[in-house]
């Protein structure tokens, strides 16, 4: 073999070693993680809303966290069983469900929810400030709330109670928020004797990681920039109808509002996708507030975001779980 041909099998030899282009640089940047977002309902009460939600989720593959007040679950005849801490018997700030049926069809919702991978998490029952309550006013909260729901069913006199209905109010609550996100210094250790895995009812300054505090994972809503200002508002419904009207009530006629509630989801959403992807929070009530302007923007919201290949809309339970068991894998049935 001539020295020329040497020097060519010697070349072809090395070439052979070398990578692919675009081989060395995928493995140098590593894949961004999905972007997790996270949908909270608080309150949970009208059924024609659990209808709406449910419909969004078939539509979107989301799952959402609904925060449930359990007094939603007792008819003007039962309410008297429901005693918060400092109050009379059969008070509530916010009222009780209007008749038995009533009740039955939001069990049904419930059942529904759960059934498709949403999860039914506690909002305490008579949305009464706990900022001052002791821990035995907590723990007292608390067993209503896990007691009610359970026997739901038996209190009202209702029949149809799904088999594993008891077994689901025992064990598969494991998420709390406050209402008014008050929490007081007592709250945390009532809810980790209850058996509680995370609280949610926190604010952060934008979107954060959740901590760990006193045994349980806490969540924190974020406050993102919000209106031509771009001034910091919490990512929830309630603030955005402070910040726009004031807290009473407007047609949103020229659809102002809306378009506001979901440039703000956007913008807060845009930032954390295009960079370090933190997870990002959003929470709503189960109330129509200025013409419904803020469930429009969520649901046009959702059907950009959660149906992206590398977007995750989950619920509560479920960022627990995946931080606790890094390969679990979301499963569901949507629909119905």
């Amino acid at each position: 073999m001539s020295a020329l041909m040497r020097r060519a099998v010697s070349a072809l030899a090395c070439l052979a070693f070398l990578p692919v282009a675009g081989e060395a640089s995928a493995e140098k940047i590593p894949a961004k993680p999905h972007q997790v977002v996270i949908i909270s309902f608080d309150n949970s009460n009208p059924v024609e809303l659990w209808q709406r939600s449910r419909a969004l989720a078939a539509t979107t593959g989301a799952r959402f966290t609904y925060f449930l007040s359990c007094v939603f679950l007792l008819s003007p005849e039962t309410k008297g069983i429901y005693q918060a801490p400092g109050e009379k018997a059969g008070r509530s700030n916010v009222g009780f469900a209007p008749s038995k049926e009533d009740v039955k069809a939001r069990l049904q919702q419930i059942w529904l929810a759960r059934s498709e991978g949403h999860e039914i998490a506690s909002h305490a029952c008579g949305h009464f400030d706990g900022g001052k309550w002791t821990e035995a006013d907590w723990r007292r909260e608390l067993l209503s709330a896990s007691t009610i729901l359970r026997d739901a069913w038996r209190i009202n006199g209702l029949d149809g109670e799904p088999r594993g209905w008891r077994h689901f109010a025992e064990h598969e609550i494991s998420g709390f928020r406050a209402p008014y996100l008050s929490t007081g210094k007592h709250l945390d250790e009532a809810l980790a004797q209850a058996g509680y895995r995370y609280g949610a009812s926190g604010v952060s300054r934008g979107p954060a990681e959740p901590l760990e505090r006193h045994g349980l994972m806490q969540f924190a809503l974020p406050q993102i920039p919000e209106g031509p200002a771009g001034r910091k508002v919490i990512a929830m419904d309630y603030n955005l109808f402070v910040r726009h009207s004031g807290g009473f009530e407007r047609a949103d006629r020229d659809g102002a509002f809306e378009e506001r509630a979901l440039s703000a989801f956007h913008a807060a959403f845009d930032s954390q996708y295009s960079g370090g992807r933190t997870p990002l929070q959003f929470g709503f009530h189960f109330t129509l507030m200025n013409d419904g302007a803020y469930w429009r923007a969520l649901e046009r919201f959702a059907r950009d975001v959660c149906t992206r290949a590398d977007v995750d809309c989950i619920s509560y339970a479920d960022y627990v779980a995946r931080r606790e068991q890094p390969d679990r894998t979301v499963v569901g049935d949507v629909g119905g």
